[in-house]
């Protein structure tokens, strides 16, 4: 399945039902009265947040979603019906904008969370509706109301609760590979990722959720490589791992890139909680291990993991870490908004 993680879509609600003009015309009854039904309501467009979903693919290849008009009034007092309501399955973690790109409408960040979009016109009143003491037989019935209309944006942003983030080459697809059962694309060229991956990570039987998105250059920011866009899968993260090439010329200099790059960036992805780990050191030798380590260490401020997802070495610390940060945040988000007490 091919990933999609921004889409452009037209919505429009359903236009209301008209009113009707009509008379009781029945043998014996000689005033029988107006009896014009009232038109139906028109369709909703709801958005809905389901399981089962990880990207926008489907609305590549469909943009415009129209609900079901109301249906118009009828003679007997019959009221039209109300038109179906329309609803657009997006997955978990999904944010709608305006069309000018800049205006959330909804963030529907759970399974079930949902949003109306656009409301349906009302019916129009028929004559049954217009009866009164001085007017017995009114002739008069209101069309139904015009729905609404307008171009949403929907921006995925993936629910990940640990993040990896580096250089192109960094080793961030060849350690999820080794700790998930993902199957990114792992090659000796920059960028071989070009789209985010998810993996569930099962250490110490418990799991968490790692998210591997396209590596970072100097002036990504700018647009330079692919850009900075795929960050918006790891601000929902909860700590960020940051991998520096063991192999580049100066670690320090790597870890200030991507840094910058995420300062830049802005919308608190800077202030994450961060674990810093020197990867490849497979291909080190001692020497050079102790000397991008302790260059990395000035850069970063914090002792760094030496790791290699080849051999495995390091790797389980790097991954309790992490499980360590979410799990209490996790404890902090619990605190802060507890789950509503039951009563029998």
């Amino acid at each position: 399945m091919k990933f999609l993680d921004q889409a452009k879509v037209y919505v429009r609600s359903g236009d209301g039902g008209n009113g009707c003009v009509a008379f009781r015309r029945e043998k014996f009854i000689e005033f029988g009265g107006p009896s014009g039904g009232d038109g139906g309501r028109g369709g909703d467009i709801v958005v809905s947040a389901v399981d089962g979903l990880n990207t926008l693919i489907d609305y590549r290849y469909q943009q415009h979603f129209k609900a079901q008009r109301g249906g118009n009034g009828m003679g007997k007092d019959r009221a039209g019906a109300n038109g179906t309501d329309l609803a657009l399955k997006v997955p978990a973690g999904t944010q709608i904008y305006d069309e000018d790109g800049e205006t959330l409408l909804a963030d529907l960040v759970r399974v079930g969370d949902r949003a109306v979009l656009v409301r349906g016109g009302n019916g129009g009143f028929g004559n049954a509706h217009f009866k009164s003491s001085t007017n017995r037989a009114p002739r008069l019935a209101n069309p139904g109301q015009p729905g609404e209309e307008r171009w949403i944006w929907l921006r995925l942003k993936l629910i990940a609760d640990a993040g990896l983030v580096g250089l192109p080459n960094a080793g961030k697809s060849t350690f999820l590979a080794a700790v998930t059962a993902a199957k990114p694309k792992i090659a000796d060229y920059p960028f071989t990722t070009l789209t985010p991956q998810l993996g569930i990570v099962r250490i110490d039987a418990r799991e968490f959720v790692l998210a591997d998105i396209p590596g970072l250059i100097e002036g990504a920011h700018e647009g330079v490589g692919l850009g900075d866009r795929f960050l918006g899968h790891v601000e929902r993260c909860r700590v960020l791992l940051h991998l520096v090439d063991g192999l580049s010329e100066h670690a320090g200099n790597a870890y200030r890139t991507v840094r910058g790059e995420l300062e830049a960036y802005g919308h608190g992805l800077a202030d994450k909680p961060e674990i810093v780990a020197l990867t490849k050191a497979d291909a080190l030798a001692p020497e050079q291990v102790k000397q991008q380590a302790a260059r990395l260490k000035r850069a970063a401020k914090t002792t760094p993991l030496v790791i290699s997802a080849v051999t495995g070495a390091g790797v389980h610390e790097a991954l309790r870490k992490l499980l360590a940060v979410i799990e209490r945040a996790q404890a902090d988000d619990a605190r802060e908004h507890p789950a509503p007490a039951w009563h029998p």
